[in-house]
């Protein structure tokens, strides 16, 4: 069975329950319990192992249970001179934070490696001999941990990228079979439909008898062939419309030559959305990425789609400064705005602690139609 980046990536929520294995040997000096200073140890590795769960689970607070949990193991290694359960969050935070802009990353590993270097002074100051009989060797997986975890989590996370870039790919190739036959349609039926039209007119000139009944029923040929031929043009044009996967594939590329992460959420759902859906979010969509390009200043575009039974969501969010929507000169939100009101849609912007974020909606027809 194939298995993609993302699957990959998801695999953390239990690989990171793994480690917890170890958890045991790092706590096993302070069992039995011999004084109240072990009764503190581990009522403080009780609470890094609940903030350990927290960080895995709840994404809303980590802003809060990540600084918390590194700091509880850092007690660990300045004060106790344990510097094993740093290695806890060493591998279990930089897969979560390369889903978030770099900067969180470089603020984990020096923090880490600050808290490292005190405790590393300590031992120097309290254990003069530790550097010289051999023990000293132990520090080195501690330190390395985090450099090789971000390694590791960065490069599954490109590898990720890259499944969803040869996906869109693969769709796009499909789509030339699409468009291929969209020639053929126009350049078979297209033209047989256009000739009937032509026939039926010069038989309405030639035809002498019964004219009163003739003349209705080569109306009826002439009006149903003309239908068909308007229904063969909606069917190229459509055809013809970009999809999600051709705006991601080249958005992806422009985005990543600013160093510029994307990350969606729902993208395979939505490229199965209608044609004329797709197209219709296309140029919005195509333009708010290009407003994030230009102005914000941004690190990561994130790419919400969804859908209810009443309409169609994008929600495009970005962590740049834009708090000034309307430029002097500019005309790029309203452009954005009368675009998706002419589509029967609706066009939102605001700015929260997470970001400008431009909300996209299209209401749905019957699904008859589509």
């Amino acid at each position: 069975m194939k298995l993609n980046g993302f699957n990959k990536l998801k695999r953390l929520d239990w690989i990171s329950y793994v480690w917890l294995i170890y958890l045991p040997y790092t706590l096993i000096q302070f069992i039995p319990i011999k004084s109240s200073k072990d009764v503190y140890w581990l009522l403080l590795a009780s609470l890094f192992l609940l903030l350990y769960i927290i960080v895995n689970e709840v994404r809303e607070y980590r802003y809060l249970t990540i600084p918390l949990e590194l700091f509880v193991t850092g007690l660990f290694a300045v004060f106790n001179f344990n510097l094993y359960l740093i290695i806890f969050p060493a591998w279990q935070v930089p897969w979560i934070l390369v889903h978030y802009p770099r900067k969180y990353q470089k603020y984990f590993i020096v923090a880490y490696y600050v808290i490292v270097g005190i405790a590393l002074a300590r031992i120097q100051v309290k254990y003069p001999m530790f550097w010289r009989d051999g023990s000293s060797m132990g520090l080195l997986f501690p330190c390395v941990s985090p450099i090789i975890s971000n390694t590791l989590a960065i490069s599954s996370f490109r590898q990720h990228q890259l499944n969803q870039t040869n996906r869109r790919l693969e769709t796009i190739i499909q789509r030339g079979e699409r468009e291929r036959i969209a020639r053929d349609l126009h350049d078979t039926l297209g033209q047989s439909f256009s000739m009937i039209t032509i026939k039926t007119e010069l038989a309405k000139k030639l035809l002498t008898k019964s004219p009163d009944k003739v003349a209705a029923e080569l109306n009826d040929i002439e009006q149903t062939s003309r239908q068909n031929l308007q229904l063969v043009r909606s069917i190229v044009n459509n055809l013809h419309q970009q999809s999600f996967n051709e705006i991601l594939l080249e958005q992806s590329k422009n985005l990543a030559t600013a160093n510029l992460l994307l990350l969606t959420t729902g993208e395979e759902q939505a490229v199965k959305w209608p044609t004329q859906i797709q197209a219709s979010f296309g140029k919005t969509l195509t333009e708010a990425i290009s407003n994030i390009l230009h102005h914000a200043k941004a690190h990561q575009v994130q790419l919400i789609f969804s859908a209810n039974e009443d309409s169609y969501r994008v929600e495009v969010i970005d962590d740049g400064i834009g708090k000034e929507f309307v430029r002097v000169g500019g005309n790029g939100i309203r452009g954005m705005r009368e675009r998706m009101i002419q589509a029967n849609g609706k066009f939102e912007i605001y700015h929260d602690y997470r970001g400008t974020h431009v909300v996209l909606t299209q209401m749905k027809v019957n699904e008859d139609d589509d």
